[in-house]
């Protein structure tokens, strides 16, 4: 199969990357990243710039596309700058491959988007999430992690990792569909729709990530 990933130097993005270069059943692996990743013989990786991004590049054309683009609000500097990588990539992405023939499309969100939320973040998850699925792909997949542990960031974001540290102390105590999840699980469970993707739209919760 061919697979498109956008979000490669990301937390998840780093893992889906690994796995899929590692899975036989993964013949090509595209990755368009503003900064050059590793050499391998399966992976294409084109340098581009997500505000302009090349709406007639054959590489949109694919078996399965997955996002794991994302920032915080932080870090973005702005709602505006956040909404832009966690909404308009995403969504655009999403329209230059369906386009081009790609017929799955997944994206990773999190737990408790939703578009009629009073929060900016989780308001903002559910707002592509809702757009993206009017698109009408044949299998598309909302993918909703909690609190994500593993990986390097490219951008460390010390206030998380403090979050992370309390989390872990407390993790024992929090319902299993708020509990930390490991970034390699759910890259797993992004490849293992992508390789099976199921008419319709599939939500995959945290808890289903093990």
């Amino acid at each position: 199969m061919n697979l498109l990933l956008v979000g490669a130097t990301g937390l998840v993005g780093q893992d889906v990357v690994k796995q899929a270069l590692a899975d036989p059943r993964v013949t090509r692996l595209i990755a368009p990243t503003r900064r050059p990743l590793p050499a391998h013989e399966k992976l294409e990786n084109p340098i581009v710039d997500f505000d302009e991004l090349p709406a007639d590049a054959p590489w949109w054309k694919a078996d399965a596309a997955l996002c794991t683009l994302g920032t915080t609000i932080k870090q973005a500097g702005s709602q505006e700058a956040f909404r832009k990588v966690d909404f308009e990539y995403p969504l655009t992405v999403a329209k230059l491959t369906l386009a081009a023939g790609t017929p799955a499309y997944a994206i990773v969100t999190a737990v408790g988007a939703n578009a009629k939320s009073s929060v900016f973040y989780s308001r903002t998850k559910g707002e592509v999430e809702d757009a993206i699925a009017a698109l009408g792909f044949k299998s598309f997949a909302k993918v909703r992690p909690s609190f994500l542990k593993g990986g390097e960031r490219v951008v460390p974001r010390p206030g998380e990792n403090v979050g992370l540290k309390v989390m872990t102390a407390l993790n024992f105590l929090v319902p299993k569909r708020y509990k930390i999840v490991e970034t390699a699980a759910v890259a797993r469970a992004l490849l293992a729709w992508a390789l099976e993707p199921k008419p319709g739209v599939c939500i995959i919760e945290n808890e289903e990530m093990r």
